[in-house]
């Protein structure tokens, strides 16, 4: 799936992933590959993204998960949009 994850003052990945792990304000959710269309709003954690291959620049602003092809994003909120195998993450 494309993975595109934009803040205020950036485009920080956008891209191919094969899982997105958000922290949703019920509770944190998975999106894999060909999820059903879903709109979510999203509070303060963590952004794991798997499967993605990052540029230098991205490297910085993402840091290494626990898992093998795994990165992590920090944010404060946000809203995630997932329609026609297209994941839009918009993050504070």
């Amino acid at each position: 799936m494309h993975l595109e994850i934009v803040s205020p003052e950036a485009t920080l990945y956008s891209g191919e992933a094969s899982s997105v792990t958000l922290p949703g304000v019920d509770g944190g959710f998975q999106i894999l590959d060909n999820h059903a269309p879903i709109v979510a709003l999203l509070e303060k954690g963590v952004v794991k993204v798997k499967g993605a291959i990052l540029s230098e620049k991205a490297k910085k602003q993402f840091t290494a998960g626990k898992e093998a092809g795994e990165f992590v994003l920090a944010i404060n909120s946000g809203t995630v949009e997932m329609k026609d195998n297209r994941v839009i993450v918009l993050a504070d």
